[in-house]
């Protein structure tokens, strides 16, 4: 599992077909024209600030990936699969896209390896820099060994306590049952 960020994604994306959008001038820049009218601008890219740059973004990057073979999830459209056949040998590479992060996991590492393949036209198209190994996305940290993943909130949930219940947990929270019924079905 590694992290891929976007460099300035949004500034990567593109404005739709005949959509022109202006602002007022950035600081720095004279805000006045000479005939006392304000100065305004017309954005050529998608910027920060602006309502639509993540959409923009978003249907830039998204094309993409579905012209390079990835499936689209259908319950979560920030998600997307690919399965090939390299070499003789089937490799999955999933991908989870979140702003300007790309989180990828990969059945096969290496030279001539799908996720290989995809890393090197993913830095020919777009200007990305490799974060290195995943250890943590969304509050959620993430440990691996030899054959599995492991995730914990530990951290978080700590953070949690700490700035809501700075005096402990108080004792009308304590339960001396379940939360659920005793009849509960046994999986």
């Amino acid at each position: 599992m590694r992290r891929w960020d976007f460099v300035a994604a949004y500034l990567q994306g593109e404005l739709q077909p005949g959509e022109v959008v202006y602002c007022h001038a950035p600081p720095g820049y004279a805000t006045l024209g000479a005939d006392g009218r304000p100065c305004i601008c017309r954005v050529d890219k998608p910027i920060y600030g602006m309502a639509q740059a993540g959409r923009r973004w978003q249907r830039s990057l998204f094309p993409w990936l579905k012209e390079w073979g990835f499936e689209q999830c259908k319950s979560d459209p920030c998600v997307f699969t690919i399965t090939r056949d390299m070499s003789g040998v089937s490799q999955r590479l999933v991908l989870g896209c979140y702003v300007d992060d790309l989180f990828t996991l990969y059945s096969h590492d290496g030279p001539g390896s799908l996720y290989e393949s995809f890393t090197t036209d993913l830095a020919a198209r777009w200007n990305v820099e490799d974060e290195g190994p995943v250890s943590d996305l969304l509050n959620v940290d993430i440990t691996t060994d030899a054959d599995s993943v492991i995730l914990k909130q530990e951290k978080y949930i700590s953070h949690l306590v700490e700035t809501y219940l700075p005096d402990g947990v108080p004792l009308s929270f304590h339960k001396t049952q379940a939360p659920a019924a005793e009849n509960l079905p046994a999986l």
